[in-house]
């Protein structure tokens, strides 16, 4: 059987969706190839929020194009993912060598057009249409050994936004929210805890979201309890699990549908951690901030998307919340759990954005100290409003932004990293650190990266270790220390 090789570009939602595309050829015979040279296959899994994250992807693509040409090799090349959605056919017309183009909606039709493309059947493969129920086709997992995937995992619980920020051209690429229903979710969950998987993050593009959507809650539980009606284990959790919501946005004893999910899954026997990305500032309701201190497999990590600190940015931005509502939720948060991490996402040069509406972000950050930030230079994408607002910053003053946000958040994050030397933390332990394999990395329940000297016995386990040092955005522990 053929070779295949797999690059990831964005979120982790694409890591997710790369997962299950490898997993799924692999039980087709498919070998994993460590290079696309040497893959008779390669896939590129594509992200669209920047311009530059779809120019990497299109140069990448006509490196690996001329290089099998140079080379005279046959090879089978694609787009997956979210650029794919949004151009479609013209990636073929602009590299007539791309073999394969597939939308978001159709990671599960991989291997099916694969077999084509390598029989002769197909020459070109574009298919960006929606289908209905993808949001539950994807459940495979490879759990391969690897640390990453071994110990912890990515579970899909919706697709889709609803939001439409002028700015964000994923509710094009991934469509109107869909979500899963609990019963499956957990079924997914169990399976993974069962082979030796002890933390899972719950993934969805806004995914505080889950299940707001009554019409859909309803036509996924239905299609999950016609697919699982002879699992026993599932019928069970269906038996369990919180009814679904009379109306959108329905909440059921008090608990928004995200809560009831976090509920259920917690129940799962085994599973040692709960996380979950990404999700929006208007979902930190107070069932979802008592969740935090109620459910002790829920760890005490939080990223909470700002964007701007602006409140005439966020209202052009079309983010539903104020600079007063955001230090609210924080507030809230940090009275639940006092030690909990907060992570954000921050854009920079938003269109219309002025040296004051800056500064007010600076004092946000100030104000709230975040543990870190993802900082973002606007990048105007097409069809979304904010590409035609007047007043787009130069390119200049977004470079410049971007500096001086990224050294504050940089300073803030170095003092609380500081913070931990002398402190015992409990981690749990991934594997081997990719640059040291006589070292071994794990993370801490807020959600901070510990090494330590280990070895293959660690692998797995929760433990404690004391901090003796820090480096950029990385702890070091002694676990020896701790057990004296």
């Amino acid at each position: 059987m053929p070779s295949v090789f797999i690059k990831t570009y964005g979120c982790q939602m694409n890591e997710r969706d790369s997962e299950a595309v490898a997993a799924q050829l692999v039980a087709k015979g498919y070998s994993l190839a460590n290079s696309e040279a040497a893959a008779d296959v390669v896939l590129l899994n594509t992200c669209s929020v920047r311009d530059f994250a779809e120019q990497k992807a299109i140069n990448k693509m006509q490196n690996i194009v001329g290089a099998a040409r140079n080379e005279k090799r046959d090879q089978i090349v694609g787009f997956l993912g979210c650029m794919a959605q949004s151009r479609g056919r013209e990636l073929i017309d602009q590299l007539p060598d791309v073999d394969l183009v597939l939308g978001t909606q159709k990671f599960h039709r991989v291997g099916e057009y694969l077999d084509e493309l390598l029989s002769g059947r197909r020459r070109k493969v574009v298919d960006v249409e929606a289908e209905a129920k993808s949001e539950a086709a994807i459940r495979e997992h490879l759990l391969n050994g690897s640390a990453k995937t071994s110990v912890s995992a990515f579970v899909s619980i919706m697709q889709g936004c609803n939001q439409h920020c002028t700015f964000c051209i994923v509710p094009s690429t991934r469509g109107a929210e869909r979500s899963r229903a609990i019963p499956d979710i957990v079924a997914e969950c169990r399976e993974l805890v069962a082979r030796g998987v002890k933390e899972i993050t719950l993934l969805g593009q806004i995914v505080t979201s889950y299940g707001r959507r009554a019409d859909v809650w309803n036509a996924v539980a239905s299609e999950a309890r016609h697919r699982f009606s002879t699992d026993r284990d599932f019928l069970d959790d269906a038996n369990k699990a919180p009814s679904p919501p009379r109306s959108a946005g329905a909440v059921q004893n008090g608990n928004t549908p995200f809560v009831q999910l976090l509920e259920a899954v917690h129940e799962i026997e085994g599973l040692e951690r709960i996380r979950f990305t990404s999700p929006h500032p208007k979902g930190y309701g107070d069932d979802l901030v008592e969740a935090y201190a109620r459910l002790p497999k829920l760890c005490e990590s939080a990223h909470l998307p700002l964007q701007s600190g602006s409140d005439r940015i966020l209202k052009a931005m079309h983010r539903g919340y104020t600079r007063e509502k955001y230090l609210g939720i924080v507030a809230k948060l940090r009275e639940a759990r006092p030690r909990i991490g907060i992570y954000t996402d921050i854009i920079v040069g938003f269109p219309g954005e002025t040296e004051d509406d800056f500064e007010q972000t600076l004092s946000l950050c100030r104000e709230v100290e975040f543990d870190n930030a993802y900082i973002f230079k606007y990048s105007p994408r097409r069809d979304t409003p904010a590409a035609g607002m007047p007043d787009q910053v130069p390119q200049k003053v977004r470079e410049e932004r971007n500096h001086r946000l990224l050294d504050l958040v940089n300073e803030i994050a170095a003092r609380k990293y500081d913070s931990f030397i002398g402190q015992p933390v409990q981690i749990l332990v991934e594997g081997p650190s990719k640059k040291n394999a006589a070292r071994y990395t794990g993370r801490t329940r807020c959600n901070r990266i510990v090494l330590f000297d280990g070895s293959q016995r660690h692998h797995g386990q929760i433990m404690d270790v004391k901090i003796t040092r820090t480096g950029s955005f990385t702890l070091y522990g002694d676990p020896a220390i701790v057990n004296l």
